[in-house]
């Protein structure tokens, strides 16, 4: 056990202190052990302000850290901090990475490949179809299905996946000892039961609110490749894991829905507004992300070769053709460097060469 962990643990009890926060206490405590025992002057000049020591110094007297601790491994939770090598990469990517993730079930290399499969809460029967179509293509390609667990699309989402036998990974915005709603007691233990995992950066006996729907939609988008909206109306809460996932550079689907339909409205404008692909199927989403069979993936990303340069050149190549070119400009490095490691990797097996100067995988 990492000795800061039961402290790091405790701290995320303290309504107030966020990634911002922690990491300031961080920079300014040589240990969090020291900061959890510092007194009031010490705290604000680490930048809390007023009110937020005044939760802390509640929490402190209510709490102790390792009992706190043990209170979570008990309930067969996890903790990862972002060193940590279980920590999700591309979550550890975005501008705001959670501090301290949170994790009840398996969380696997293979989620590297994952796509989230987000809207309304109130599906129409279009909607549903093309959530379960949709969801159902994507699980059968190797794709970790990730969503938020709540009513409508998100549920059908996790279903479908579950179905199919694929993995399901569900983003809570609560601690990891409540499930909402409620009703979706038996799908949560069916995620876990089939090897998936629920995540939250919130500790346990933190109760479902709707201030923490945003900040649990930047990891829904943050954690995947891109966010696919099947069916969401204008105010839906889904344009938060929109806006997440074009602030953190990731990928944005939808599937346009009848002009007559408000349930559609939102989905209809990601497209309208040039914010998203529109998308009639799962090849069209593979397409966009360039990917080719998970299996084919998870082997290629054990075969990573030593050479920076080579690993960064094969992270970059797809399916699709890419030109030497690109790939200088890409990776910033000089063509004739680049030339040598692509001629490097066909070798090896990793790329193959499809026309003048440019590759794809094998």
């Amino acid at each position: 056990m990492n000795s800061d962990m039961p402290y790091r643990v405790a701290f995320s009890h303290v309504t107030g202190i966020g990634p911002a926060r922690m990491n300031a206490l961080e920079r300014t405590f040589e240990t969090l052990a020291d900061a959890w025992s510092a007194d009031r002057s010490m705290l604000q000049q680490a930048g809390l302000d007023a009110s937020t020591v005044d939760e802390f110094e509640s929490t402190r007297a209510m709490q102790d850290p390792f009992e706190a601790y043990e209170r979570m491994i008990d309930a067969g939770v996890t903790a990862l901090t972002t060193e940590d090598d279980g920590y999700p990469r591309r979550l550890r990517e975005i501008a705001d990475p959670p501090p301290l993730l949170y994790v009840k079930g398996e969380l696997s290399e293979r989620d590297e490949w994952s796509i989230a499969i987000v809207g309304t809460r109130r599906p129409t029967a279009y909607g549903r179809q093309v959530t379960r179509s949709l969801a159902r293509e994507l699980a059968d390609s190797g794709l970790t299905v990730v969503s938020g667990l709540a009513r409508g699309v998100d549920g059908i989402a996790h279903e479908t996946a579950l179905e199919r036998g694929a993995r399901t990974v569900a983003v809570v915005a609560s601690g990891l000892d409540r499930v909402y709603p409620p009703e979706h007691q038996g799908l949560a233990a069916q995620i876990l039961d089939s090897g998936g995992a629920w995540i939250s950066e919130y500790p346990l006996g933190t109760r479902p609110d709707a201030r923490f729907f945003p900040r649990r939609n930047r990891i829904i988008a943050g954690v995947t490749l891109g966010t696919l909206v099947t069916e969401a109306g204008e105010k839906s809460g889904t344009w938060h894991t929109v806006t997440s996932a074009l602030d953190q550079g990731r990928e944005v689907f939808a599937v346009p829905g009848p002009i007559t339909s408000e349930q559609s409205t939102g989905a209809n404008n990601v497209i309208k507004r040039g914010l998203g692909k529109l998308v009639t199927c799962a090849q069209d989403v593979l397409d966009e992300l360039n990917v080719g069979p998970i299996e084919r993936q998870a082997e290629l990303a054990e075969q990573l070769p030593e050479d920076p340069v080579e690993a960064m050149l094969l992270q970059q190549i797809g399916s699709e053709p890419i030109h030497v070119d690109e790939l200088s400009r890409l990776l910033q490095r000089p063509v004739h460097e680049t030339a040598a490691a692509m001629a490097t990797l066909e070798l090896k097996g990793l790329i193959h060469q499809v026309g003048p100067m440019t590759y794809a995988r094998r």
